[in-house]
């Protein structure tokens, strides 16, 4: 699952390659009302999301149905940056 960042968490390419984990918070127009799907998905971005983008990252296709009614089309999100743990 791969996504790209916005200049909100991009810092001259310091989030390229970090993992976060995202998840929908709620909708942001009346075609789907309750978008949501009561999951998270954890995302690596992969490239930068330029200016004008609509949002603080901008999840693949994939990543964005795994959270969320793909026609939902723009969702409000939380998301915390992923730290695996070694074992």
């Amino acid at each position: 699952m791969i996504a790209a960042a916005s200049d909100v968490i991009w810092n001259n390419r310091e989030a390229c390659g970090r993992m976060y984990t995202v998840r929908c918070t709620g909708g942001t127009n009346q075609v789907v009302p309750q978008p949501c799907k009561r999951r998270n998905v954890t995302v690596k971005i992969v490239d930068y999301c330029p200016e004008g983008c609509e949002g603080t990252i901008h999840l693949s296709l994939e990543a964005f149905a795994m959270i969320t009614d793909p026609d939902a089309g723009k969702i409000n999100i939380e998301y915390l940056h992923f730290t695996p743990s070694l074992k």
